[in-house]
Formats: C-alpha cells, structure tokens, sequence
C-alpha cells in the first residue's frame, strides 16, 4: 500500500471540520470551549465582551478532530473597537461546517438573541442554551420554548460549568463533520499564540479586580519575552484609569501579577506596565495595532 492510498483511507473513516459558537456577550461561549477541550483555552470573566479575538479550541477524539471557534459577543458597536469586534465575530460562522447559536438559560430570549440569529442560517444551525446549572428548569424550558420558533436542525440544554450535556453535543457535533484528515496534531489544543495567551491572561485578571467601568477601556500586548522574564503592557484611555489598574502603593497591579504567575510555569518573571493611550478603543488605527 503506498503512502497515498493510506492517507486516502484514513481520511475516509477520520471526520473533522469546524465549529463555530456564536451568540450575545457572556452567554458562555469561551466557557463552553473550555469545558469541551478539557482546558483554558480562552479566557472568562463575568464582564461582557470579554473576548476580542477568534480564537480555536481543538478537541482530537479517536476517529474525529473537532476545531472550535470562539467568537466574540455580537453588540450593537459603538467604537471602532466593537465594530472590529463584531465583524471578526460575523466572519467566523464562514466556511465552517457546524455553526451553533448559543444562548444563555438564565435569561429571557430577547431583542439581542433575535438579532444574532437573524445573521445565521438557522436552518443549518443549532442552538445551544447554556448555564443550565444554574436556570431554574421553567426557564430553561421557555428559552428551549421561545428559540424552537427559530427552525435549528437540533436543540441542546447544556451546563459548560459542569459538563453536563455537552457530551451528547460534541458526539453530534462530531458526526455532522465531514470525513477529512486532521488539521492539528494529536497534543495541540489551540491555535492561540503563547505570547497572545499570557497577554490574554493578564487581561482576564484585570477584569476580575479592577472596577465594573474599566474593562471595555483595558488592553493588553506582551513586548518582551525573553524566557523566563516577559513584560506585559497594560493600556488604558486615560490617566484616572492608569490609577486605578496600578491601584493604592501598587495594591491592584500586584494581585494582578499574582493571579496571573499561579497558572502560568513556575520560574517565569512577569513584569507589568501600565500605559495611557488616549481614547484608543475608538481610533481604528489603534485598535489594529493593539491585534484586533
């Protein structure tokens, strides 16, 4: 048998492809990335918007390759940063072979869950309602109720915090998939680049202690990575802000460091800095060169 015709066979009993999630801001999306591959692979926090990137997620399963793409929230933009935002959102439900409309069960389906549907296909598309765990069962009953009215090939009530649902999900998932040959190796779980991951890290924990007005206005970019020391540039829009990411006698920024150096190797040196880049998130120029 020549090395042709073995590829050839194995990609006809091997299926992979592409998943899209999309849905409103913090509905769960980089959530249920996480828990399908078995890790973080994109950053959470309670905060909307808190993903900005395309990211992949890569599940390999005897027999299948599953690629996830968590999307950004879609919102109605009001900077140029939403509006980069949206579109990179909008962009990955193309040439992807199952695109999932997810919805959040502790929620009533509204205005906002209505307009990203109408960007979809919903008739090749399924719905995810997420947060099961903690929706009563009446509403994850009404939202099941009210988004049968969109037409989805199939409906599926998930937890991403316990897990509970999504392996009936993926084994669907995986059989929607067209036979193909693996797009990544056996070990890799995501196509983030290491330095956008810890840029990505930082951030995620400046969400979770800085102030309810800070997170749309926060970026972040590593600049130097010279193993084990990497500086991280923190940016804000203003000098009010610059004073409350670095907090009282550089209280916030030390927690910060903290929380982020637990889950990264032992050994690495992380420095943070803090910059004022004025009104950044609504200059498009800015938001393309911070990576958006």
């Amino acid at each position: 048998m020549t090395d042709e015709t073995q590829r050839s066979d194995e990609e006809t009993d091997h299926r992979s492809g592409f998943v899209t999630f999309v849905g409103r801001p913090n509905v769960g999306k980089s959530s249920l990335v996480n828990s399908i591959c078995g890790q973080k692979i994109s950053i959470v926090s309670d905060k909307p918007q808190t993903t900005r990137h395309r990211i992949m997620g890569v599940l390999t399963r005897p027999g299948s390759q599953l690629v996830f793409v968590d999307t950004p929230g879609l919102h109605k933009p009001v900077t140029a940063l939403g509006e980069r935002v949206n579109a990179t959102a909008l962009g990955s439900v193309e040439d992807v072979d199952v695109t999932a409309l997810v919805l959040d069960a502790t929620m009533p389906f509204g205005k906002g869950d209505r307009w990203v549907a109408e960007k979809l296909d919903m008739a090749n598309s399924i719905v995810v309602v997420n947060k099961t765990d903690v929706a009563k069962p009446q509403q994850v009953l009404a939202m099941l109720t009210a988004a049968s009215a969109l037409g989805a090939l199939e409906y599926f009530p998930v937890s991403a915090k316990t897990g509970e649902g999504v392996g009936p999900l993926v084994d669907y998932l995986a059989d929607r998939l067209p036979n193909g040959p693996k797009f990544f190796p056996d070990d890799e779980v995501s196509d983030l680049p290491e330095e956008r991951w810890v840029a990505e890290l930082v951030r995620e924990q400046l969400l979770a202690v800085t102030r309810d007005e800070l997170p749309y206005s926060i970026a972040t970019q590593v600049v130097e990575w010279e193993w084990p020391r990497i500086r991280v540039d923190i940016i804000v829009e203003r000098d009010s802000q610059k004073g409350m990411v670095i907090g009282k006698g550089g209280s916030v920024l030390k927690q910060v460091g903290e929380r982020a150096r637990r889950q990264m190797p032992d050994g690495v040196y992380l420095e943070l800095r803090v910059k004022v880049d004025k009104d950044w998130q609504r200059r498009a120029d800015r938001v393309e060169r911070l990576g958006y």
